[in-house]
């Protein structure tokens, strides 16, 4: 069972920048698309941004042009680089892959805030 964790959150200003990390106990095959989400209070998780097999990268309307997804398998670790961030990115962020999702981890807590 390949357990993940996320890193690298933290407190920050608006206008500022976090690297979040996650990193899997098992080695990444290639063919899953990666994906990070994100869940604030009261609110359903959303996807944020994937990087396919393919070397594709998508990312959802709200944080197009300031989030940048990123991986480097052999480290068994992905990123995502957020800069610009403002106050609505706040939430706890979560990577996971598909298909056959890997159990969830607990999530990096991000909060952008004066």
């Amino acid at each position: 069972q390949v357990q993940v964790v996320e890193s690298g959150g933290g407190l920050v200003q608006p206008g500022g920048s976090l690297r979040l990390s996650c990193t899997a106990s098992n080695s990444i095959s290639r063919g899953y698309t990666i994906d990070w989400y994100r869940q604030a209070p009261g609110n359903e998780r959303e996807r944020v941004a994937s990087a396919t097999s393919a070397g594709n990268f998508l990312y959802a309307d709200s944080v197009k042009g300031r989030f940048t997804i990123s991986g480097d398998i052999a480290r068994k670790t992905f990123y995502l680089q957020m800069d610009s961030l403002k106050p609505e990115d706040t939430a706890v962020y979560y990577c996971n892959r598909r298909p056959a999702p890997w159990t969830w981890g607990q999530g990096t807590q991000v909060t952008v805030s004066l």
